[in-house]
């Protein structure tokens, strides 16, 4: 159960998210695809992303019926980006992969969850949400491999549709019988938002981060390359990206009951806000490769105790509470592309992007970090 929620995690967010990531330099080489319309494909990823997230809380479906659907649409949209060279299509396509790979993530930890949790072994657990940085590391090593090829940004894309097809049909089996219909909230509980000062400043934080890992996450090897022209370098950023993400999920289930989830939260984003300025400070190669082991060493971290976090705040309400703060770091998701396309220069420089996502996230991190004296309910809402 575990191998297939990792498999089914890495397509999702490896390929239907993230993948766009490591071709697009490709696509500006043979394909002519400027950094604006780059992020113009990466916000139409994220608004799926976003309608996805809403979607898959309001509407009730069998998660496993749900993640092979989700699955089939992340292959076919990615086999599409590969042979349409059209950008209103491609907007179309990025955006139904998006809204696929919100309803993989969500409705693959609810399934995987409620048959690991009883077990009691959270490295289980840890090894389901590897699958995010695991699919994103091979992503970026199939790519790195296909540039040292002299291949297309086309066939890139072809094949990891392909690969996205073939990992969907090995695990196509294990999401089948006994499973049960998601639901908004428990029997007798109203799944409504209930805010108090709490509720808000997870929301907030949580929309923080959303919007500052993703600008290094969507043009990381556009910044790689543009330090160095050598393709077996600068492609080595992605993967990198993904190997820490990887790490760290694992290492998170050894600290669990060490340190708060709080303060875990804490950490990395001051860790990510740093990771990110360093290539503004100083720029090249190594502050770029180091950015990436920062940004993707901690920000699956924080989905996994932001998550928690909600769950401990909000209780028995904690659905609706994921689901505001699931929805604000969409947007801020959305947002991040746009803005560095509205701020890079001509030569292509992030600088002022990196700035601005750096010092939401200490600010961010301070918020956190404070004890607010008031939870008086902002908008009450009956029982």
């Amino acid at each position: 159960m575990a191998a297939a929620g990792l498999a089914a995690l890495a397509v999702a967010m490896g390929i239907g998210r993230f993948a766009f990531t490591p071709i697009l330099p490709m696509m500006q080489e043979d394909a002519g695809v400027s950094i604006s319309a780059g992020a113009w494909l990466a916000s139409a990823n994220y608004l799926g992303y976003f309608v996805g997230a809403l979607s898959v809380i309001a509407l009730p479906i069998r998660a496993a019926h749900a993640i092979r659907g989700a699955l089939v649409t992340i292959a076919l949209t990615t086999l599409g980006m590969g042979m349409q060279d059209h950008f209103a299509i491609w907007m179309v396509l990025r955006t139904l992969a998006g809204v696929a790979s919100a309803w993989v993530l969500v409705c693959t930890s609810a399934w995987s969850l409620e048959r690991l949790v009883p077990l009691r072994r959270p490295a289980l657990e840890s090894t389901v949400f590897a699958g995010v940085g695991t699919g994103i590391a091979l992503a970026g090593l199939t790519c790195l491999a296909l540039m040292r090829l002299h291949t297309t940004s086309a066939r890139a894309w072809l094949v990891l549709g392909i690969a996205s097809l073939l990992v969907t049909i090995m695990i196509w089996p294990v999401f089948g019988a006994g499973d049960r219909p998601t639901v908004p909230a428990r029997r007798g509980v109203s799944p409504a938002l209930a805010w108090d000062g709490e509720w808000l400043r997870l929301t907030l934080c949580y929309g923080a981060y959303g919007f500052g890992y993703i600008i290094p996450a969507t043009f990381l090897p556009v910044m790689a390359r543009q330090a160095i022209a050598d393709p077996g370098v600068f492609g080595l950023s992605w993967p990198i990206f993904g190997a820490a993400a990887v790490a760290s999920t694992m290492l998170v289930s050894r600290l669990r009951g060490r340190v708060t989830y709080r303060r875990l939260w804490i950490g990395c984003h001051l860790v990510m806000a740093l990771a990110i300025a360093l290539p503004v400070v100083w720029p090249g190669i190594t502050t770029t490769i180091l950015a990436a082991l920062g940004v993707g060493g901690t920000f699956l971290v924080v989905t996994m105790v932001g998550m928690q976090e909600a769950r401990d705040v909000a209780g028995e309400r904690a659905t609706a509470l994921m689901a505001a703060m699931t929805s604000a770091f969409a947007l801020g998701q959305i947002v991040g592309p746009i803005l560095a396309s509205a701020t890079h220069g001509r030569d292509g420089n992030f600088s002022a992007a990196l700035l601005v996502a750096c010092g939401t996230l200490l600010i961010s991190a301070w918020g956190l970090s404070q004890t607010f004296p008031f939870h008086a309910r902002l908008t009450t809402v009956s029982k």
